[in-house]
């Protein structure tokens, strides 16, 4: 084997995706992916309108071992054969995550193999690096179920925070403006497919914290609008649902392009020697079609090199915690079999956290 190359293997088990795969990284810092195993839990969930932490960790529990067989097999590759074994440490539902990293202690361990153990929000930081060169620093707009923030990635485990939401993540928004509506879970894609034969204009719903100086978010009075209209119309036709969920997305995409732009204009006051900023959209939100528009003309409108990584590698997989594991194995930054999995873990540790609603804001 090339002894410029290291393979890592990636567990990823912080929420309702049991996943495993392999990453090469060469000499050179170039990635290919030689397996990606992801296995979904969402008919298990889909009953309770959401993820049922218990119903998630004995998922994995009884899934990892066969999956991290499927990932290595496909990859060709033995244990001994590994240069190190990465796990998502946090942040995410603590069963979930203990279930993961135990593993990877235990097959680091029998290996003797370097553990890494990785925050799931810099797999996310780092993916648009396991897709192409990309140099720091770069914009990240982290769009998820649990996490909506802005972050300056300055290189691996620097990371500066410019925004991130004061309540609901717009994940999260998505899905309760379906739960209202009757839509089932997951909400995101079921609004998406509705909004498309909808009347953006036929609700007026606000658009929370435009023009502000900051980079924050905030969806909890967008979804309480939402709840009102939904009340007043009674029983509900197909197209009032159709309207609802257009005129909902109208107002989370011009509320997410003025956030955009705020964000631009922070990156550039912080390094204005960077002449094309890329700009990385990621999380499983970054596949809404309309959103995917308000970036691809923001980047067009503030000169930003747009990437938006493939759905597979915006939503929860372990390609992107093994790649993260790479990079920082690179770096020599490796991990005491001791650690500890973490609920939450922010990747901007000296930020303060923001607080509304009665409730602490950012969930990492």
């Amino acid at each position: 084997m090339d002894q410029g190359q290291t393979h890592i293997l990636g567990i990823e088990t912080s929420c309702d995706e049991t996943a495993a795969a392999v990453v090469r990284r060469s000499a050179g810092g170039t990635a290919t992916i030689l397996s990606n195993v992801v296995l979904s839990q969402l008919k298990d969930h889909a009953p309770y309108g959401g993820v049922v932490p218990e119903i998630a960790a004995r998922a994995h529990i009884n899934h990892l071992d066969r999956l991290i067989g499927q990932a290595m097999g496909e990859a060709g590759l033995a244990f001994q054969d590994l240069d190190g074994v990465a796990a998502t440490a946090g942040p995410g539902l603590l069963g979930g995550v203990i279930v993961g990293l135990t593993m990877a202690k235990g097959i680091a361990l029998s290996q003797a193999k370097p553990l890494l153990a990785v925050n799931h929000l810099e797999g996310h930081a780092l993916t648009a690096r396991l897709l192409e060169p990309v140099a720091f620093p770069y914009l990240l707009l982290l769009i998820s179920g649990g996490h909506t923030q802005f972050q300056i990635v300055e290189g691996v485990g620097y990371y500066h925070r410019l925004g991130t939401t004061i309540d609901d993540a717009l994940g999260e928004a998505f899905d309760k403006v379906a739960k209202l509506l009757g839509l089932g879970y997951p909400g995101g894609p079921q609004v998406e497919l509705r909004a498309r034969h909808g009347n953006a204009a036929r609700f007026e719903f606000p658009r929370p914290l435009k023009g502000r100086k900051d980079c924050n978010f905030s969806f909890s009075g967008l979804k309480t609008a939402v709840r009102e209209v939904v009340h007043g119309l009674g029983t509900l036709t197909d197209q009032d649902v159709a309207d609802v969920c257009a005129s909902f997305e109208a107002a989370v995409a011009e509320t997410m392009s003025d956030r955009l732009k705020m964000a631009v204009t922070l990156f550039r006051e912080a390094h204005p020697d960077v002449a094309e900023p890329a700009l990385i959209v990621a999380g499983g939100v970054a596949a809404n079609a309309r959103l995917k528009a308000v970036f691809t003309n923001a980047a067009s409108r503030h000169g930003l090199k747009l990437i938006v990584p493939p759905a597979r590698l915006c939503t929860d997989n372990a390609a992107m915690i093994a790649w993260a594991g790479a990079e920082r194995l690179a770096l020599g930054l490796t991990d005491d079999l001791g650690i500890a999995a973490r609920a939450r873990w922010p990747l901007d540790l000296a930020q303060t956290p923001v607080y509304g609603a009665g409730r602490l804001g950012p969930k990492a």
